[in-house]
């Protein structure tokens, strides 16, 4: 059955740029009151002037739980309890495992699994306790799979997927719904620079649209483009050699796609500050 989100109060994270913006602007014209947070609270506020009266902006650094509170309680006071949370913060580095730097790989850490369970468990006990409520949170098809290049941003969604799939065991017939999106690569900052592989470059309104679909009707996986779940499902009861021949051809190679090139400089040196690569712990170079 369809669910209206017209009326209904939703925070988003990471809701300056990019899908975030995206997903604030399909919600709020859908007739949803939208709070978008963003650790460029500047950008968030002006965002929000720009999407209309139904959006408002603050500050929100989701890998602080003091932060996320925060921002939780000041859309309380504004507009009433929360009906959906949408988890969109993320950050992403992309380069060889050997030559990540430890601050980095924190880092994504922070932001991507801690920034979700802040969120969660913020959220969802209100919700429980409403009996209703929605948790929405834009991981990547790096959940199920590990591009060369990615090894510790896919390991952040891995571990949402399972974080989250023990939640939802734990809010079964609570009233209050979750939901994964995890799409390929789209065309946003975070993937500057990085290859696509055998699927096409996502735009950012895509992915906002299945999360408003996943609203409106809930899912708990929703892979988009929607064809990679069935595909997945299949590559996954072939052979491992078969597998493993069939993965290296359709998964980006993203060592190979940021190497010699200075695409991802500016955004990485934004979101996760000035770093020192870590020295090579084999000889193994591209």
């Amino acid at each position: 059955m369809r669910q209206s989100v017209t009326g209904r109060v939703v925070a988003v994270t990471g809701g300056a740029r990019g899908i975030g913006r995206q997903i604030a602007a399909q919600l709020a014209e859908a007739g949803a009151r939208v709070a978008i947070g963003d650790i460029d609270g500047s950008a968030a506020r002006g965002t929000a002037a720009e999407l209309g009266d139904k959006v408002c902006g603050f500050d929100l650094d989701v890998a602080e739980q003091d932060s996320f509170a925060a921002f939780l309680a000041a859309i309380e006071r504004r507009w009433g309890p929360i009906d959906v949370l949408v988890n969109n913060a993320g950050v992403m580095w992309v380069g060889p495992f050997d030559r990540e730097p430890e601050s980095v790989r924190r880092r994504q850490f922070d932001v991507n699994v801690h920034g979700v369970i802040n969120g969660v468990t913020l959220a969802a006990p209100a919700m429980r306790a409403r009996g209703a409520g929605h948790i929405v949170t834009v991981a990547s098809a790096a959940s199920k799979l590990a591009p060369a290049g990615e090894s510790s941003y896919a390991a952040t969604k891995h571990a949402i997927l399972g974080y989250l799939t023990g939640v939802r065991a734990e809010l079964r017939d609570s009233g209050v719904e979750l939901s994964v999106i995890m799409p390929t690569v789209v065309d946003t900052e975070l993937a500057a620079g990085t290859d696509t592989g055998g699927v096409a470059l996502l735009q950012p309104a895509d992915v906002a649209r299945a999360v408003v679909r996943a609203i409106e009707r809930p899912r708990f996986e929703v892979m988009v483009p929607g064809y990679l779940g069935p595909l997945l499902r299949a590559v996954n009861v072939l052979p491992t050699a078969v597998r493993t021949r069939v993965l290296l051809a359709a998964v980006p190679d993203q060592v190979a796609a940021v190497h010699d090139s200075s695409r991802r400089t500016e955004y990485e040196r934004k979101v996760c500050g000035p770093t020192e690569p870590s020295p090579p712990t084999s000889g193994n170079r591209r």
